[in-house]
């Protein structure tokens, strides 16, 4: 039997919040524009950016208001663009019984800062965590293993023993490369999930 976790990494989006751009963003789109769809996944050519840091919050912001069409002050930007997350309250027990088993648990998010922000201020959750690597803060993100080998340094990680979540594919795929207990997470599928957590507790 493998030794049981001391660490967990959680992703983010749609792990522990579900994520829904599309209809929030649409209400920055002006109502004569026929195309609001396009304008809001043009947004993605600037996503790593974003997400790595390389493009500030205020420029992206401008960008983001010209391709959207959208005339609006950068406040009310903000509010539409921070209104995508929907709690994934089950993950969060999740989070909570790690902690109590004394597992170090740590945000692992490519994330850009204004969402990140956002969540640490307003979802208590996220303040019960015991550290965090963000992509816009590395200046890196998943699945580079750059990201993954800067949580191991900084958190004294033992991939070994550390379970990490992630949805994506890709991402887990460069957790398992570096060793670490990986689940593909789908809240579709939590009981999955729950199976794959009792196992690594060694309960059958």
């Amino acid at each position: 039997m493998s030794s049981l976790p001391t660490a967990a990494l959680f992703d983010i989006g749609n792990v522990l919040v579900r994520i829904d751009f599309e209809s929030a963003l649409t209400r920055l789109v002006p109502p004569e524009c026929r195309d609001p769809q396009e304008r809001i996944f043009s947004l993605l050519e600037k996503k790593d950016e974003l997400e790595s840091g390389a493009i500030g919050d205020r420029d992206f912001v401008a960008w983001a208001s010209q391709r959207l069409g959208f005339a609006g002050s950068s406040e009310e930007f903000l509010q539409v663009w921070n209104s995508i997350f929907e709690p994934i309250h089950a993950m969060w027990g999740v989070a909570a019984f790690l902690k109590s088993q004394r597992l170090k648990i740590i945000l692992f998010s490519n994330i850009n800062s204004m969402h990140a922000r956002w969540l640490l201020e307003n979802y208590d959750v996220f303040r019960d965590f015991d550290g965090r690597v963000f992509s816009h803060e590395v200046g890196a993100i998943k699945p580079d293993p750059a990201i993954y080998r800067h949580a191991i340094d900084r958190h004294a990680l033992i991939p070994a023993d550390t379970l990490y979540l992630d949805d994506l594919p890709q991402n887990i795929a460069a957790g398992r490369e570096l060793g670490f207990r990986c689940h593909q997470y789908s809240f579709d599928k939590h009981h999955e999930f729950v199976d794959w957590l009792d196992r690594q507790f060694g309960v059958t």
